[in-house]
């Protein structure tokens, strides 16, 4: 396990499937050692055309039973390997990869920075973490493999210890035979669950301290503070299409750990700046709002007294731990000795960590002009409030279609809603979204069908009371079809409030949860612009997507890969993006593409870009969402 089976070799590649090979001989005998090594120098010499294919077969034909499974052990740990040294490669060897290399790119067709600006002041880039019922990896596998890509950066650096005191390839070896000895497959399903807590991880691990750092970087090179442009979503909890676990209780647990992990994060880190931040009022001025926010924290300790900053970190983790209390049910790990008001919502955390950034900047004499830990941490709060991650729902059009029919039959609206043609449910669902009035009732009993998506529909309107309006944004509807599987979203959305119908002819409705038509077959990619431009004729519809400044159109998942294959999937993705973009720009709407995982869709990405280049002035604001697989 010495090289890589590709001709060009990546030094990474090398190192580990050296130290693979010394775990091979340790745990699995020279013997299987050389077995593996010999089928391994073959099949290179085969893929350079130095062998026939019989050269291979001797090597496999001696293998017993228990060196076959360790041979294919051996094999699977070698390409989790190679995979995480070509991602280590792959993006710094990519032309253009940073942003200082793009910046100049851009300069060189003649983009300032102020036309850059200019874009990011509305864009929005999205990934969205879906949720993968059949993920058969543990996290223990996944873990050892983040471990590892860890110590390789400590190397990068020129370390050749760890912080601990352990040599770095003693470390890297270590986490390999760890590898070696882990079973990598689960033996029971995933569920709902399982799958928040794999999220939950990667959420606290990777995004919660590497995108600030990086808003951080870019600031550096653009000489300006940038909006919050790039953001985190997820369908894990939401997404019940296809999924009969995720119901209303799967939700609120969902979210219930994401604002105990992001709460949590933002104590520990204003936990670690109340040792940092030890100024006193006996060598510096303070200003005056820091010495206000410190009188009224709460922290009456002598030995603080002179210590603005430190009596004012103590009053706003207080405040934390009461908001942790109230969201997540319970205290946190180290919960504050100071009774405090909990949060209404993350803006009044971030102004009050704002009070101290500026107190540090306008005393610091320059010291403190860049951001810093605070700074930071001012930028997770923007980034990910008290919800971590804004949450999707998701439901196949056939389900609402089921539902909003009941409901109409039971309130006495329409017997036979399923009966009627597109052009009288249209006409059918804006009379019902004309007014405020609810279908359903507390008094008639409904199928289960109808009563699970009720409930999680009253659910989503309990998580926006609670977490804030950022915590459910997007509702996207699998199989859109027409305007009417559009509209019976909203008639759901106004059982719970969510969707309030104007009062008078002069306003507009509103919705804080918007309804986005999934375009997925190929026949559903090129129906697309007819149902978007009937969707904006509606002029309540058209004055709901103006309110909000956008509408989000979804493009492409598995489905499509699946209905027309690679290259056809590849180009009705492209021609969909396209046919789209004059139909917003006649409407004045800015067009948000959310392109699905999976094959050809997640590779056709450079669609929804190309929509975006295309589009008119004004009209887009290079708004993308993408799933992680995409």
């Amino acid at each position: 396990m010495t090289e890589s089976l590709t001709v060009r070799q990546n030094p990474d590649i090398k190192y580990l499937g050296k130290l693979l090979g010394d775990v091979i001989r340790s745990y699995g005998g020279e013997e299987l050692y050389k077995r593996t090594e010999y089928i391994r120098s073959t099949s290179v010499d085969r893929h350079r055309g130095l062998a026939d294919a019989d050269a291979i077969d001797p090597g496999l034909d001696a293998l017993s039973l228990d060196e076959t499974l360790a041979f294919v052990r051996g094999f699977m740990l070698f390409s989790l390997l190679a995979n995480l040294a070509e991602d280590r490669q792959g993006v710094a060897a990519e032309k253009g990869a940073t942003v200082v290399e793009a910046i100049e790119l851009l300069a060189s067709e003649g983009v300032d920075r102020d036309a850059i600006l200019s874009l990011l002041d509305e864009a929005l880039i999205a990934p969205v973490l879906t949720a993968h019922p059949t993920e058969v990896r543990r996290k223990s596998i996944i873990d050892h493999k983040s471990h590892i890509a860890e110590l390789l950066l400590m190397k990068d650096a020129g370390e050749t210890e760890t912080p601990q005191g352990d040599v770095l390839d003693a470390a890297i070896m270590r986490q390999i035979a760890l590898l070696w000895q882990t079973r990598p497959l689960r033996r029971e399903r995933l569920f709902v669950t399982d799958e928040v807590q794999i999220s939950q991880s990667y959420m606290k691990d990777v995004f919660l301290p590497v995108l600030p750092r990086l808003y951080a970087k870019w600031e550096r090179e653009l000489g300006a503070r940038l909006p919050s442009f790039l953001k985190l979503n997820s369908w894990i909890g939401g997404d019940r299409d296809g999924n009969p676990f995720v119901d209303a209780d799967a939700m609120e647990e969902a979210l219930s750990r994401a604002a105990e992990t992001v709460v949590g994060y933002y104590l520990m880190r204003i936990h670690a700046l109340g040792a940092e931040l030890s100024i006193s009022t006996e060598l510096t001025e303070v200003p005056e709002a820091v010495l206000a926010l410190a009188e009224t924290s709460g922290d009456d300790a002598l030995s603080r007294k002179d210590e603005p900053y430190r009596r004012a970190l103590s009053g706003i983790y207080a405040r934390l731990s009461a908001t942790h209390l109230k969201l997540c049910g319970h205290v946190p790990g180290r919960p504050s000795p100071i009774a405090a008001k909990a949060y209404d919502n993350p803006q009044q955390l971030r102004e009050e960590l704002v009070i101290l950034a500026h107190g540090l900047k306008s005393a610091g004499k320059g010291v403190f002009a860049t951001s810093g830990a605070l700074g930071r941490l001012i930028r997770t709060v923007e980034l990910f409030g008290f919800h971590l991650a804004t949450l999707d729902m998701r439901q196949n059009s056939k389900v609402h279609e089921r539902v909003v029919a009941e409901l109409l039959k039971q309130a006495g609206v329409e017997p036979d809603y399923l009966a009627l043609d597109e052009t009288d449910r249209v006409k059918l669902l804006r009379a019902e979204l004309g007014n405020n009035r609810p279908l359903a009732s507390p008094w008639i009993s409904y199928s289960e069908e109808t009563a699970k998506e009720l409930s999680i529909i009253r659910a989503a309107a309990e998580a926006h009371r609670k977490y804030g309006p950022e915590v459910i944004t997007n509702y996207n509807i699998s199989n859109g079809e027409s305007v009417s599987d559009i509209l019976e979203v909203y008639v759901l959305l106004m059982e719970t409030g969510l969707y309030h119908a104007p009062i008078d002819n002069t306003s507009a409705p509103s919705c804080p949860v918007m309804a986005v038509p999934l375009f997925e077959t190929v026949a559903d990619l090129e129906n697309a612009p007819d149902v978007m431009t009937d969707f904006f004729a509606i002029p309540e519809m058209h004055a709901l997507a103006k309110g909000r400044g956008h509408q989000e159109v979804m493009i492409g998942y598995s489905d499509s890969n699946k209905d027309g294959g690679y290259l056809t999937s590849t180009w009705s993705l492209f021609k969909a993006s396209d046919a789209l973009t004059p139909i917003f720009a006649d409407s004045g709407i800015k067009m948000q593409l959310f392109h699905g995982r999976g094959g050809a869709v997640g590779r056709g990405g450079g669609s929804a870009f190309g929509a975006i280049k295309a589009q008119p002035k004004g009209t887009v604001a290079g708004r993308i969402r993408i799933t992680e697989q995409g």
